[in-house]
């Protein structure tokens, strides 16, 4: 990719350098422009996003666990 961004190499001539095709380039280039842009997450990104979903369902089953024990509890005191 540096051949590219940063020594003014086409993508065909970089490509063929590194003995790649030039769509395998063209995609980490638009890899690498989407993740610096943010529309992109990265692998630490997409990682730690998973785990926050995981923790969220985990928490909302818990709320609703302890709501429905609060109604029962109220409902047993009057």
């Amino acid at each position: 990719m540096a051949l590219v961004t940063e020594q003014g190499y086409s993508v065909p001539k970089a490509a063929a350098s590194l003995g790649i095709t030039d769509k395998l380039l063209y995609n980490w280039r638009a890899k690498v422009e989407a993740e610096h842009s943010g529309t992109s997450l990265n692998a630490d990104e997409r990682a730690e996003l998973l785990k926050l979903r995981k923790e969220n369902k985990e928490l909302r089953i818990e709320k609703e666990i302890l709501k429905k024990a609060s109604a029962r509890l109220l409902k047993e005191t009057k």
